[in-house]
């Protein structure tokens, strides 16, 4: 979700109003990507390097997504949408660590579609912690296969991903799912997160279904 620092400057305003608008543009998502038939929607809300930013901007930013996730678990409830956090929760702040925590424990009933927020992400890190974590198995090293790796990912148990989504222009994945992703269909589209909405996203998936996915073949 790319694009609010630059949204704020175009303004004349300061980073963390954009980072306001930014997480406000999740809520409607969010509550649109269900009835698109979207199963399992992931946020890539702070990566590691996200950490290299000024202290005032992270804890502002920390601030933000306490707070939303405070406010709109409820919803969360009602709408049946599932919270899963991927990424190194525990080295975070403890007000995030137990408010993150509070919303996947209170929404863990729900069906209707899973929300994996990706919080202190990192794809390679990921890879990192699956690894250490077959290696805690002991699992001989020729029994090692894909489906060992996967089983062991921050997402075990959900389908690869199909599209990956980035706004603001740039045209890379940064670090993002690299496993998951390896066949995803790339969209990159100029507009900045905190302006996204329905018809950004319904351009993004008409891209995406227009497309003929070949998986090397």
């Amino acid at each position: 979700m790319d694009g609010n620092r630059r949204w704020a400057a175009a303004r004349g305003l300061p980073p963390i109003a954009g980072h306001v608008q930014g997480v406000e543009a999740i809520r409607p998502v969010v509550r649109m990507a269900p009835d698109r038939g979207i199963e399992v929607l992931s946020l890539y809300v702070f990566s590691q390097e996200n950490w290299r930013r000024p202290d005032e901007e992270v804890a502002g930013l920390f601030g933000l997504i306490d707070d939303a996730v405070r406010r709109h678990t409820d919803e969360l409830i009602q709408e049946g949408i599932r919270v899963r956090v991927i990424g190194r929760l525990h080295e975070a702040p403890l007000e995030i660590q137990r408010s993150i925590g509070e919303a996947e424990e209170r929404t863990r009933a729900g069906s209707r579609m899973a929300l994996n927020i990706a919080f202190n992400y990192s794809g390679r890190t990921e890879i990192i912690d699956a690894a250490r974590a077959l290696a805690a198995t002991g699992m001989a090293p020729e029994a090692i296969d894909e489906a060992a790796v996967a089983a062991h990912l921050y997402t075990a148990g959900q389908p690869d991903v199909d599209l990956i989504i980035r706004t603001g222009g740039e045209q890379r994945t940064s670090n993002f799912l690299l496993w998951q992703g390896a066949y995803a269909e790339l969209v990159f589209i100029p507009t900045l997160w905190p302006d996204f909405g329905a018809t950004e996203l319904d351009a993004a998936i008409a891209e995406f279904a227009a497309r003929q996915r070949r998986y090397g073949a």
